[in-house]
């Protein structure tokens, strides 16, 4: 088997002291590439240089929703210069989110607009976190597919069909994280059955949201392929069938074939 991590966090504080281990073990383990993904304008900067340390990295770089309030004035300049580098294959991640309240909604809508309007421009696709935001997050993606199919993933998502579908109507990406794999998120493995195979993703979103048998473990990049198991056999195919498809899904959506 041989999988993408579309989503992961290297540049946190819990791999300070075994990064290059935890990648080594990945690379190991069949992942071939994963997404280290920016939330601030310093841990873009981080994923960037992460992204060049590690030949299997590449960088995402963006303010997520949940820090724009946050963010200083020259903070989106930084965004949109780091978003030019070789090794950046998209923006985000962001989005909405009205779980936590970090940030007024009309500042993350601000920002969401700014990584839509980057990513056109740039021809790059965008990474979206949305909690608790499903009706807001489609109306944004609503007003910016106008002109066009959208070149985005819906990450860790966790909606409803409703929601899955508006977004894949838009020609968004949905992608799996280890929440998954959980006891309860029937509903969730159900969402995740009626994807269009060209349009599934898997994730790790490490260190966090482990998937079983890691539950409540530090993740890491190397644990995407718990995630993909529980996938395949939601989808009634074989692991190595799910992998070869999500890979080649993430190869075209973030134009990975360039590194080759």
């Amino acid at each position: 088997m041989r999988l993408i991590d579309t989503h992961c966090h290297l540049d946190e504080d819990a791999f300070s002291h075994d990064r290059a281990d935890v990648v080594a073990a990945a690379v190991d383990r069949g992942v071939t590439r994963m997404l280290t993904i920016g939330t601030t304008a310093e841990s873009s900067r981080a994923a960037v240089e992460i992204a060049e340390q590690f030949p299997a990295v590449f960088a995402v770089v963006g303010i997520q929703p949940n820090y724009t309030a946050e963010a200083k004035p020259d903070d989106w300049p930084v965004i949109e210069k780091l978003a030019n580098h070789p090794r950046v294959v998209a923006v985000g991640e962001t989005g909405l989110d009205r779980y936590w309240d970090y940030a007024p909604i009309e500042i993350q809508q601000d920002y969401f607009d700014r990584h839509l309007e980057l990513s056109r421009r740039l021809g790059k696709p965008f990474v979206v976190h949305c909690r608790e935001a499903e009706a807001d997050v489609v109306a944004q993606l609503k007003a910016h597919a106008t002109d066009g199919l959208l070149a985005g993933v819906m990450h860790s998502f966790c909606g409803d069909q409703a929601t899955a579908e508006a977004c894949l109507e838009m020609g968004m990406h949905i992608s799996f994280a280890g929440m998954v794999t959980y006891k309860k998120s029937d509903e969730l493995r159900a969402v995740a059955a009626m994807v269009p195979s060209d349009r599934i993703l898997v994730e790790t979103d490490a260190p966090y949201l482990a998937p079983v048998p890691n539950r409540g473990k530090r993740n890491e990049p190397g644990w995407v392929r718990h995630t993909a198991e529980c996938l395949a056999d939601v989808r009634g195919v074989t692991p190595e069938e799910f992998a070869a498809q999500t890979t080649e899904n993430a190869v075209r959506l973030f134009a990975l074939q360039q590194f080759e």
